[in-house]
């Protein structure tokens, strides 16, 4: 008979393995990669919105920003020279609609 572990410690190890996968607080350049693990941190409640905006020193419009991107457009909306690619897209869009 398969035993499953339900041991406190487990889940100490899996939250401290997903806090060692966090950029470091003194992060200065944002790699794609960097943002999204950020943004898959705070989703899945490793760390709280509050935290990583503190811990990053991120404003909540740029947490924003990159939550957005990846809904849209996944993980290389991330990217700054994808993201005016992006937005010159939406704002043409937006124009033929409204012709």
């Amino acid at each position: 008979m398969a035993m499953t572990s339900t041991n406190s410690f487990d889940n100490d190890d899996a939250a401290a393995d997903a806090l060692a996968e966090l950029p470091s607080p003194d992060t200065k350049r944002w790699v794609v990669r960097r943002k999204a693990i950020v943004v898959q941190a705070v989703r899945s409640g490793t760390i709280s919105l509050q935290e990583a905006c503190r811990r990053y020193n991120l404003s909540l419009e740029e947490f924003v920003a990159w939550q957005r991107a990846i809904e849209r457009y996944g993980v290389p909306g991330l990217r700054v020279t994808r993201l005016q690619i992006y937005r010159d897209t939406d704002e043409d869009a937006r124009r033929s609609s409204a012709d």
